[in-house]
């Protein structure tokens, strides 16, 4: 009889990793504030190891107006997971008119992976962050510009804003951020990102295509360039087409030599092991 109680417990254990692999943990960002209820993680869970995991937060695009919370937030998490990390959606406020709000959201969520390592099983110094288009932006922001201790420890950016030069950037993005503020040159130079690198700015990824007609690849190549000059290992895909927005969509051409681009580069910088 204890037998069979012990094989039932072991099945039930592996059916709850199942679950918690499959299905995320939604939770409040800022949990004690109503007016900022909007903001939320959903927390994907990887099959329970031994060893602590490494994690990710997923920063989705939209311009700072919108979230592509599918393509570039749930989808990207399903692949991560089954990598082996607790990965992390950030669903984060549209800015409004008070641009520090993203940045904010963001950082609380790093905040929030790093105190929540021990529950999660999740080793606080692999935390990284993916961001795409406008979430790119905000991704490249918490590398940047965020306090050292919410900084990750590495980057992946998808097609991301970083410049806010009127030449290069993506207007929406640099509209719905800066707001009235949009011709102040104090702050387009503070949210010009590859201006922000510093020695402390985390390795990073980058992932584009050629005909990107929303973000030109210039904003990718210039954050890369600032990457170099300050020493930091840094990597840089550019795929022949697939236009703006690929995200996890399969219908990408180059879906599949995508992923295993990222799998390699996370080996490279001993994220996987």
């Amino acid at each position: 009889m204890k037998s069979i109680k012990l094989i039932l417990s072991f099945f039930l254990t592996l059916a709850a990793s199942s679950m918690m692999a499959q299905q995320p943990e939604e939770m409040q960002l800022w949990p004690n504030n109503q007016a900022a209820s909007e903001a939320k993680l959903f927390v994907y869970h990887p099959k329970i190891t031994e060893t602590p995991a490494p994690a990710i937060l997923i920063c989705p695009g939209g311009g700072y107006g919108s979230l592509a919370i599918d393509n570039e937030g749930y989808g990207m998490a399903k692949w991560y997971v089954k990598q082996g990390f607790v990965a992390v959606v950030l669903k984060y406020r549209m800015p409004r008119g008070v641009r520090t709000i993203p940045l904010s959201d963001a950082e609380e969520a790093m905040r929030t992976i790093r105190k929540n390592a021990k529950k999660w099983n999740l080793d606080p110094n692999r935390v990284g962050i993916v961001g795409s288009s406008a979430g790119g932006h905000l991704a490249a922001s918490v590398s940047t510009l965020a306090a050292d201790e919410n900084r990750p420890n590495f980057a992946i950016l998808y097609y991301p804003v970083i410049s806010f030069d009127d030449a290069i950037t993506h207007a929406g993005t640099k509209k719905n951020l800066l707001g009235s503020d949009i011709n102040n040159k104090e702050l387009v130079e503070h949210y010009t990102l590859q201006n922000r690198v510093d020695a402390k700015t985390p390795k990073t990824l980058l992932l584009l295509p050629d005909d990107d007609k929303t973000v030109p690849p210039i904003n990718s190549v210039l954050y890369y360039e600032a990457l170099k000059a300050q020493h930091i290992p840094a990597a840089m895909y550019i795929f022949p087409n697939g236009s703006h927005g690929f995200g996890s969509h399969e219908t990408f051409e180059y879906n599949k030599i995508m992923w295993e681009l990222i799998a390699q580069w996370l080996k490279h910088i001993e994220i996987l092991k």
